[in-house]
């Protein structure tokens, strides 16, 4: 199980809680893109949707029980609403494989979101909906919304399996094929090709281009405001002024994401070099590259283009919807 404590969950908080139900193929690829993010409480892998009381992993792959592979994701929805959940969710899966998800074949495999609610089903259905008229697949959605059923957790084996098992996690992943789908259809020339019109000339170099700005001469290198940084494109929050140090490169440095989940890396080999690239997770923005020369028990340096960042100041954040992150001020 994948929890995350939170002190502010107060007994308020915790009356408003809701469940989120997925099946994106297999459970261990499903539970790193909302582990992290705000609001959520725990992301619980198992399985849903079958005839079968207490059904085994063995039982569930042996497509005897009808059960599909899911996420159950306990989140509060004033932080974190169901809508964002659903657009996290299209991001991981092919929808319109109905024979499974990537190299991971049969029913136990399939896409499905199992509502909990009607306002759930409402919006998955308008969710579906959009996504079919938004022309960005050739074939028709094939994701099932149905009733939530019983929720059967999956053994402890499975709970975690990304931080237990980090290299087998990524190599399985990789091999299955799902990140490269996802590259291919949501960082599309027609999506880099929408940001122009958003962006400033240095801004889309950046994080469309993979480009780098001049060091010493960009808007955050020497900046010493208090807030949180995030990606130009999407919005999503990346680091936090706590985090940032003086590293004498030119370019602002961090010791660490904000939210691990919203930074994704990837080996960069360009230039006769062999570097380690971040990207954000949501909007697939070239942010710059993490070395391990930095400062305190990690040692690593985010080191981070300004032209892929926007502040957002700390007196300014609760209306811009991330007070969430204030409590890390305190």
């Amino acid at each position: 199980m994948s929890e995350q404590t939170n002190a502010n969950f107060d007994a308020q908080s915790k009356s408003r809680l809701e469940q989120a139900t997925f099946a994106g193929g297999c459970f261990w690829c499903m539970v790193t893109p909302f582990e992290e993010q705000p609001g959520i409480v725990s992301v619980v892998s198992g399985y849903m949707g079958g005839h079968t009381e207490n059904p085994t992993y063995k039982e569930v792959c042996s497509e005897t029980t009808g059960h599909a592979e899911v996420v159950q994701i306990t989140f509060d929805p004033a932080i974190y609403p169901y809508e964002k959940l659903l657009g996290v969710y299209w991001q991981q899966i092919d929808p319109t494989d109905a024979g499974g998800q990537f190299h991971d074949r049969g029913n136990s495999y399939r896409s499905a979101i199992f509502y909990h609610s009607e306002d759930q089903r409402v919006a998955a259905e308008r969710s579906k909906l959009e996504l079919g008229q938004s022309g960005r697949f050739d074939k028709p959605i094939a994701t099932e919304i149905v009733p939530a059923a019983p929720f059967y957790p999956a053994e402890d084996y499975h709970q975690d399996y990304h931080h237990k098992n980090p290299l087998r996690y990524r190599m399985y992943r990789q091999g299955s094929g799902r990140d490269a789908f996802i590259e291919r259809h949501w960082n599309t020339p027609k999506d880099r090709e929408a940001r122009r019109a958003i962006l400033t000339p240095i801004q889309y170099e950046v994080t469309q281009n993979n480009g780098t700005e001049p060091p010493f001469a960009n808007e955050y290198w020497d900046f010493n405001g208090e807030g949180i940084y995030v990606d130009i494109v999407s919005g999503e929050p990346l680091f936090s002024s706590k985090d940032k140090f003086d590293s004498h490169c030119g370019w602002p440095s961090f010791t660490k994401p904000v939210v691990n989940a919203n930074v994704k890396e990837k080996q960069d080999l360009s230039h006769g070099m062999i570097r380690m690239e971040v990207r954000s997770r949501e909007g697939n923005s070239h942010l710059g590259h993490v070395f391990d020369d930095g400062p305190g028990p990690t040692r690593l340096r985010y080191c981070i283009n300004s032209a892929a960042l926007r502040f957002i100041p700390k007196d300014e954040m609760e209306q811009a919807g991330y007070g969430h992150y204030l409590k890390d001020f305190e």
